[in-house]
């Protein structure tokens, strides 16, 4: 939505496809693309402020954590006006995009009537998500009991009177683990390692709300001290409540957000503990030699990079590493422009804005380094990553906030300047 939004801000000619029948992607409850991970309890776990694109502000009665309902609203009303709902060709599918000379080559699939037909584009804008293609391991065949990935789960009811084992504690992990706290018989949590748990408030403000732009200039050693003394202040230690802590420090991993995990931890109705070692029959054994009976796993384990119309060598993914330039930009392949490909500890709707703006700057004529230079820059973040970040897939294409966002909109401001008419007193 964002890239068709610039792309027509500058009057670029585009075709859009979208595999489904309505916008909205994830925030569509059910969506009929197949590709949608929302639950029906579902909110963001940033404030709706910091989730706004920068031309359509929040309404001001809505809560500071929107339910996905109100994310889908706000979507569809940015849609509305910006004149967007005309311009996206719905139930079509992209199955191959290849180069082709200076040109793109495009294949779609009209899902209604079956056809198939072959363009040609100057530019592609690859804006397909990263939380769809499910990362699900393997059960050992032996296990007796229903097991499905988070992607799948929607409501708590399916799971009364089972016994459920959640695998794995980031933000989706720790919500459903909590949400079954009030129907299934028991519920462990499976980490394979712990989690720094944030609160939702802090000192009665959202949490993201304490991270600004002058706080991410200090040094990572300063933020992390300030993090940890709010922290302390908001809920006490982690370790009170029997929830493990990693071993890395804050701001080395993804957060996980939740104002109730911890509580529920204390209070015995999610039990926390290792890595699965094994399933069979109607149990499971943990890495640290506990068993619990279970007839239910549900895998909160994350999601592959998947680009199932591109071919596997033209854009290599490994372990979801994937080099762009600026996030954005394969440097061999002129044309080929990435969207909201980032996982930012904060929201990623004005990331990808200024994501997007850069692109239609590019594909109005701003220049780009030389291949050279794209790919030094693309090693030097995958350096920053892995000094910063623990080594994780989901860190893979992990980006900070503030600095993300003041290296596009500067990158943006500067091909906007170069390329502003000359005033004609100067003589121009």
């Amino acid at each position: 939505m964002a890239a068709a939004k610039h792309l027509a801000d500058r009057g670029i000619d585009f075709e859009w496809f979208e595999i489904g029948t309505s916008i909205g992607g994830n925030w569509r409850y059910d969506n009929d693309n197949g590709r949608s991970a929302a639950y029906a309890s579902l909110h963001i776990d940033t404030s709706k402020d910091r989730f706004a694109f920068a031309d359509l502000p929040m309404p001001k009665g809505w809560p500071a954590y929107l339910h996905h309902t109100q994310v889908l609203e706000y979507l569809e009303r940015f849609a509305d006006v910006f004149d967007l709902n005309d311009r996206v060709t719905t139930r079509h599918q992209v199955l191959h995009v290849e180069p082709d000379g200076e040109a793109w080559s495009v294949t779609v699939r009209d899902l209604e009537d079956g056809s198939e037909r072959t363009s040609s584009f100057r530019a592609v804008v690859v804006a397909n998500g990263h939380h769809w293609s499910a990362n699900t391991p393997d059960t050992d065949p032996a296990f007796n009991g229903d097991v499905l990935h988070a992607q799948q789960y929607r409501t708590p009811e399916p799971f009364i009177g089972r016994d459920v084992v959640v695998v794995g504690v980031g933000n989706t992990g720790v919500d459903i683990a909590s949400e079954l706290t009030w129907h299934a018989s028991s519920v462990t949590l499976s980490a394979r390692s712990g989690a720094h748990v944030l609160p939702r408030y802090v000192l009665g403000r959202p949490l993201d709300t304490w991270s600004t732009r002058q706080s991410s200039k200090l040094p990572l050693s300063v933020q992390r001290a300030a993090y940890r003394a709010l922290l302390l202040a908001a809920r006490g230690r982690q370790q009170t409540y029997g929830f493990p802590e990693p071993d890395g420090p804050l701001l080395s991993q993804h957060p996980t957000v939740s104002q109730d995990i911890l509580q529920l931890v204390k209070d015995g109705q999610v039990k926390v503990t290792t890595a699965i070692s094994r399933a069979s029959g109607d149990e499971v054994v943990f890495t640290d030699g506990t068993t619990v009976p279970c007839d239910t796993i549900i895998y909160a384990t994350g999601y592959r990079i998947s680009f199932p119309f591109l071919d596997d060598d033209l854009v290599p993914v490994d372990d979801n590493h994937i080099a762009l330039y600026r996030r954005v930009v394969p440097p061999d392949l002129p044309g080929l422009y990435f969207v909201g490909l980032i996982q930012p500890v904060g929201a990623l709707p004005p990331l990808a804005e200024q994501q997007a703006r850069w692109v239609a700057q590019l594909i109005d004529g701003a220049s780009l380094p030389t291949v050279a230079a794209m790919k030094a820059e693309c090693e030097r973040y995958r350096q920053h990553v892995a000094a910063q970040y623990e080594e994780r897939p989901r860190h893979t294409i992990q980006v900070d906030y503030w600095p993300y966002l003041d290296e596009m909109r500067a990158l943006c401001d500067q091909n906007d300047q170069l390329s502003a008419p000359a005033d004609a007193s100067s003589g121009a």
